[in-house]
């Protein structure tokens, strides 16, 4: 049970073909005929058979041919045949080769698949390679060099274009997977096999769809945080979109929301296919995320400064040497060479000049990076410095990348680089974009170890009074709020709000603006108008009664010439807010297919959508999260103090960001919302406008617990945290794990007894792996859960001051089987806790959250001679039986 679902897809002992007979060609496809000839030059490890679909044997005799895959490329009226052909020999995986399959028979063997238990890869695709293994089960082409990247791809031309340019590069790979449309294993299933397969450090990713926003994101937040992701995405869709009802549906587009979610996921989304081989190059160099900060090393002012510019442009920044380091390098160099912004070695640099320059700056703390470049000149000697760099490169702790300019002179040197496994571009702005793709990693790792509970740690909200609101909404067929429900919404979730009250008459508006106290502001109050200023529907600066009254009159006349068949409700009056020393900000929401609620941030007022100030960010936000969104904004350069005024406040700003994540993450019916202006000041923030479009809230795909099935990321689900009494006296919490857990989790498996260690993992190391427990850390509460006892002690020191330490000391998982209806549970505590109750504790809790999710089986394997463990599954009333696979386990399973 420890290997990954898709083992013996990806990583077969045994394969069986149908294909045609191999020594009968003409009877076969050319995709049959290229597949065969690629299983058969490569010296496959595992067991290989040929077998024809006519085959005359009996059942019985099929049952005898067991295999871990089957790989099919048959005429399309076969391949139902052979899958089945495939089920009686108990496959537990098939591939289909072919091209061309419509969705019908798509579904259809599908259906086949599942009915006889086997994970289907196809069809519509080109196979896949595993290199390690010497397995090339595609058409694709040769078998690809081995390395330790894997490459996802979802366009047959696109996989053979890239396999073609790397055999030219020295670019390698642990894993080539072609996805076409309609394959039944979707990317998020290839994505999480990776996530787990050692023989793979990263990832490149070229797709076009997802069919499953929260499977996907699992996947690939799983994915990011073991190992770099690069994602190329075809199909990028126009921004506007001419049905909203808000500004920032109209303003965010669904390219727009796909980037905030390869964000958060903690991968770096690239734009061009230029782009992706250059990330490529990064990726098969091993180079991890690191800071922004890049250093220039050169022999020439002008490719310098060229490659310092798209330092600038791609908002990455200069690594600069300390005065120190600058000392310690000039006697080294030339005395012409400038050490102040670049690294300018001058056009005499040799290999122990630029060895020099490179050692200083890796050593440098100020420094993530470096780029060397070479411009060829008279008498500088290309392959000498080329080989320099690759010395100074096995020395490095940092990403070091080159641009050997020119063509001719420089072939040689870049080959050398090549050879060192140093990423090579022929353009300084190709190179410091590479590495801005590296960088980008480290800041969106930030991103993805964030895990916000769908409820902020401010004041509690009116949930149930919002709710109602948009139930009566509902009720009478409206999908567009007013802006008096609008506002009542926005306050049940404490956001403030300019005290607004409708007018029905003139006579009304004349006596509500009197009573609320001059200057006032009147909006026309229709669910059938988008912008109110578009069509004459705001009045500002309001002084006296008369002009209320007036003013009402003129506005209900002109909006009606306007739009003669919008409904109108009357007119608003509110107070008008402070704007002399405030700035004008957006807040928005939009529901996107398929990642559902995004949240926008940017500057407001009336000219919203000519200034397209769009950042964005999936909810559930916290305050790291909403800080960041922030700072993305192009408004956020106005934020601070600017034109004689004081800094906005951030703090209530942040404030509006978290409240709207609750109301994304509570009401699952709002399609589209415009907070539009906020008018924030260095005192506080009001929202002096909202519009808001409802819905009924979309049916769930996913199973169990219902609640947050509309969000693509799961909020921490916070309310099965519980305190337990310890037997013997004392309390401990358990809770869900979050990534801040994972010192813990290593303490507690270092201070576990060898027997202990060996008991849970099967396995004498004394440590986890950071790639095991990052996995083990960030979860994807939709399909695995891990509760964690705290346990808090408390100390005191010589001076007699307190101190509370928390310790880790246990842990109950489980991970969703693939027929999601059963998981796999784990469990380990603390040698000292053995005994206490806890053990018992961990495993009704971690049961109990299977069963609200809806599952109806859990089972493990445990180790026949683990007699502690065994004993407490009878105590919880598991049944214990064989291990067919393994007679060193036995198989617990209990009906939840």
């Amino acid at each position: 049970m420890d290997n990954h679902y898709l083992t013996p897809l990806f990583s077969p002992q045994s394969i069986v073909v149908f294909a045609g007979q191999p020594d009968a060609p003409d009877t076969q496809t050319a995709q049959a005929r290229m597949l065969c000839e690629s299983l058969k030059a490569q010296q496959y490890s595992g067991s290989l058979q040929f077998i024809s679909i006519q085959s005359t044997g009996t059942l019985a005799d099929l049952a005898q041919t067991k295999a871990d895959l089957a790989i099919i490329a048959l005429p399309p009226d076969e391949v139902g045949n052979a899958l089945e052909l495939a089920g009686r020999m108990k496959c537990r995986s098939a591939l289909v080769i072919s091209s061309s399959t419509s969705a019908e028979e798509a579904a259809r063997l599908k259906h086949i698949s599942e009915r006889e238990g086997i994970h289907l890869l196809g069809p519509n695709c080109l196979g896949l390679q595993r290199p390690p293994l010497h397995l090339n089960a595609s058409a694709a082409g040769a078998l690809a060099h081995t390395g330790s990247l894997a490459l996802v791809c979802q366009s047959g031309a696109l996989t053979s274009s890239i396999l073609d340019w790397a055999r030219n590069n020295g670019v390698g790979f642990s894993s080539v997977v072609s996805l076409g449309p309609n394959t039944s294993i979707d990317i998020a299933q290839v994505l999480d096999f990776l996530a787990h397969d050692r023989l793979t450090q990263s990832i490149v990713v070229y797709m076009e769809g997802i069919s499953n926003a929260r499977r996907f994101m699992s996947a690939l937040r799983s994915a990011a945080n073991a190992k770099p992701v690069v994602v190329l995405k075809g199909g990028r869709k126009a921004a506007g979109n001419e049905a909203a009802q808000t500004h920032s549906g109209a303003i965010v587009g669904s390219n727009d929301v796909f980037d905030a979610a390869l964000r958060r996921a903690g991968a770096v989304r690239v734009r061009s296919f230029v782009e992706l081989f250059s990330a490529t190059k990064c990726l098969a160099s091993r180079y991890r995320p690191v800071g922004k900060r890049l250093a220039i090393v050169a022999n020439g002012g002008g490719p310098g400064v060229l490659a310092a510019d798209w330092v600038n442009e791609i908002g990455l920044e200069l690594g600069k040497l300390s005065p120190e380091s600058i000392s310690a390098l000039r006697p080294q160099l030339s005395s012409r060479a400038s050490l102040t912004d670049l690294i300018d070695l001058s056009e005499c640099a040799g290999p122990e000049h630029y060895q020099a320059a490179i050692e200083a700056a890796n050593k440098e703390r100020q420094i993530d990076g470096v780029l060397a470049i070479f411009s060829p000149r008279p008498g500088a000697d290309a392959e000498a410095i080329a080989q320099a760099l690759a010395n100074a490169k096995a020395h490095m702790a940092k990403p070091l990348l080159t641009c050997w300019m020119g063509d001719a002179s420089v072939g040689p040197g870049r080959s050398i680089l090549k050879d060192a496994v140093i990423p090579s571009f022929r353009t300084p702005e190709a190179a410091v974009g590479a590495f801005g793709n590296i960088a980008s990693f480290y800041q969106n790792q930030q991103l993805l170890q964030q895990t916000p509970s769908p409820l902020s740690t401010l004041a509690k909200p009116d949930i149930e009074g919002a709710r109602l609101v948009i139930e009566s909404a509902l009720a009478e067929r409206r999908k567009v709020l007013t802006e008096m429900e609008s506002k009542t919404l926005l306050a049940a979730f404490h956001i403030p709000v300019t005290k607004t009250i409708l007018a029905r008459s003139a006579h009304e508006a004349m006596m509500i603006a009197t009573q609320l106290g001059f200057p006032v502001a009147l909006k026309i109050d229709s669910p059938d108008i988008t912008h109110k200023s578009d069509v004459g529907g705001v009045a500002l600066n309001i002084m006296n009664g008369t002009s209320a009254r007036d003013t009402f009159t003129d506005m209900v006349q002109r909006v009606a010439q306007a739009q003669p068949q919008a409904r109108i409700n009357g007119v608003t009056v509110q107070k008008m807010a402070r704007t002399h020393r405030g700035r004008e900000i957006c807040i928005g929401l939009v529901c996107d297919d398929p990642f559902g609620p995004v949240i926008s941030f940017g500057a407001g007022g009336t000219m919203i959508e000519l200034i397209n100030d769009k950042a964005m960010e999936l909810p559930p936000l916290n305050q790291f999260l909403s800080h960041r969104l922030i700072e993305r904004s192009r408004v956020a350069e106005t934020l601070g103090a600017w034109r004689g005024t004081g800094p906005a406040n951030l703090e209530a700003l942040e404030q509006i960001l978290l409240r709207v994540s609750e109301m994304a993450c509570e009401l699952p019916q709002l399609r589209e919302m415009d907070i539009n202006p906020i008018i924030v000041d260095e005192h506080s923030a009001v929202a002096v406008d909202a519009r808001i479009a409802i819905d009924h809230a979309p049916q769930s795909n996913t199973s169990g617990n219902l609640q947050y099935s509309h969000l693509a990321i799961l909020p921490y689900p916070a309310r099965h945290e519980q305190i337990w009494p310890l037997r013997g006296g004392g309390e401990y919490t358990i809770r869900p794990i979050h990534p801040g857990d994972a010192q813990m989790l290593q303490t507690l498996v270092q201070s576990l007894s060898p027997q202990s260690r060996y008991y849970r993992f099967v396995s004498s190391m004394a440590e986890l792996p950071p790639s095991m427990l990052a996995r083990f850390t960030l979860i994807d509460y939709d399909r695995e859960m891990a509760l964690v006892a705290i346990h808090k002690q408390r100390t005191a020191t010589e001076d007699g001051e307190i101190h509370e330490t928390e310790r880790m000391v246990g842990v109950s998982r489980y991970v969703t089987n693939p027929d999601r209806t059963s998981c796999e549970f784990a469990l380990v505590v603390a040698d000292d806790f053995n005994g206490k109750g806890l053990g018992s504790r961990l495993m009704h809790s971690i049961m109990d959250v299977a069963r609200e999710k809806g599952l109806n089986d859990i089972e493990g394997l445990v180790l026949a001679n683990n007699s502690p463990m065994l004993k407490l599954m009878r105590s919880l009333g598991f049944a214990i039986k064989s291990y067919e696979e393994d007679p060193d386990f036995k198989l617990v399973t209990h009906k939840l």
